[in-house]
């Protein structure tokens, strides 16, 4: 071993005195260095997007979202208790479960407060993977979401609760549809599209998959409209929302972005009968938007769940509505922090794909990349392990309950739906007056 290295290194030493020669010889505008400076200023991400917008002259997208992550999470702390009030004797009891709805005739009445967001059916994950994330969801004893895509049988079959999101393409907004779900959501709005933009998909770019579960013609574009089909104003918003809730007995919610509008967004839904609202920050998933709507438009998550939730209490709404918050949440202490704040569940997605894929990773590195497992025109969606990914899932969500569990004793409360802002402290003073919560520099009175 020793002198294969002592061969290695004799033979290398030539290319690395003449690089050494170089960079510290030639003149900046010739010297291979310049590259350091320049990514320093334009960051290397910036610069490979640059050449692939180059290469293509068409919109870039990204999967995954943005790597901008504007929320301030690990500045909030719960507040643990042990003298003045003594802890709960047992972790393993206190309670996990959440309801959703609970004036809906058939509320959603779940395990525990951690749901698979909404990810498309063979628009943003592989038909594989949606059924390995209902199956490992139904294991925890939660809940996934359709995506804006249609109601397929296969996800049906493996949820044991199914969260139907009424989209803009219009591909799950049939009564036959609509009566298989246990909640309807009506999608207004996306985090990591900035909003509610033109998604098109080109005919020449629908896949077979998609034109059978879509009901897309050959030669039509897939589209997802920048607002719901039929819809034109404010009052139709109302109205499709109260038309639903008098029509169906699954509990019925409205998603919206983050954005810095959002008590007026909040305005329009107080004057429907919805039973749930889901704020999407900025820092959310997504398969395919473009870089400009992930990293230039929209708003924290961390801060939209606190300006909602203030403007709920500000208006005594919030018992009326149910809060569910998404956008970038990755950890049990992110989910317990968004409960304490005033959310009633929280959905996750993109550390549910990774965490699902686990050591099947290994399927695709180094020749390809881990995504490709999942997409939904993945290159290696057959090798997907659809049990062993929802096992893996299931660990996770369990993991996280467990950790969120002890948390919850620590701080001297029997159940998650306790927790509240009296819970929480930040080293923040700017933070603390947002989100109406303790500053660390003050002492307790």
């Amino acid at each position: 071993m020793t002198f294969t290295w002592d061969i290695l290194k004799k033979g290398i030493n030539p290319i690395i005195d003449g690089a050494v020669q170089e960079i510290f010889t030639k003149l900046y505008s010739d010297n291979l260095f310049l590259m350091v400076p320049v990514v320093q200023k334009e960051t290397l991400r910036s610069i490979v997007e640059a050449a692939l917008r180059a290469e293509r002259g068409t919109e870039l997208t990204r999967p995954l979202g943005s790597p901008n992550y504007l929320s301030s999470w690990n500045k909030i702390l719960l507040n643990p208790r042990q003298l003045f009030q003594i802890p709960p004797e047992d972790y393993t009891k206190i309670e996990t479960k959440t309801v959703i709805g609970p004036r809906a005739k058939k509320p959603l009445e779940l395990d525990i407060p951690i749901m698979i967001s909404a990810m498309s059916n063979g628009g943003s994950l592989s038909e594989q993977m949606k059924i390995a994330l209902a199956k490992g969801a139904s294991l925890a004893g939660t809940a996934t979401n359709t995506g804006e895509s249609t109601l397929v049988y296969s996800e049906r079959e493996a949820a044991k609760y199914l969260i139907g999101q009424y989209n803009r393409g219009g591909w799950l907004s049939k009564p036959e549809q609509l009566k298989r779900v246990n909640a309807i959501e009506v999608q207004l709005g996306q985090g990591a599209w900035g909003g509610a933009t033109d998604d098109v998909q080109p005919a020449s770019e629908v896949t077979d998959y998609q034109k059978r579960i879509w009901n897309v013609p050959d030669g039509k574009d897939a589209v997802i409209h920048s607002r719901m089909p039929g819809i034109n104003s404010t009052q139709d918003i109302i109205d499709l929302i109260n038309k639903l809730k008098s029509e169906y007995d699954v509990p019925v919610g409205i998603k919206i972005a983050a954005t810095h509008f959002i008590e007026k967004e909040l305005e329009i839904i107080a004057q429907t009968d919805a039973d749930f609202i889901t704020i999407d920050g900025s820092e959310g998933g997504t398969s395919s938007s473009y870089p400009t709507l992930q990293d230039s438009v929209g708003f924290p998550t961390l801060l939209g769940l606190a300006r909602a939730v203030n403007w709920l209490e500000d208006n005594n709404l919030k018992s009326k509505y149910n809060l569910i918050i998404t956008g970038g949440l990755k950890e049990p202490g992110d989910f317990l922090r968004a409960l304490a704040l005033g959310a009633d569940a929280v959905y996750i997605a993109t550390i549910a794909i990774m965490a699902s894929l686990q050591t099947q990773v290994v399927k695709a590195v180094p020749e390809s990349v881990p995504v490709q497992l999942s997409l939904a025109q993945g290159k290696l969606i057959d090798k997907l392990d659809i049990d062993e990914s929802a096992n893996n899932l299931a660990n996770f969500l369990k993991s996280s309950v467990i950790e969120m569990q002890h948390a919850t004793q620590a701080v001297g409360k029997t159940s998650f739906r306790n927790l509240n802002k009296e819970d929480l402290v930040t080293v923040d003073k700017e933070l603390a007056a947002i989100l109406r919560i303790a500053y660390a520099g003050n002492p307790c009175i």
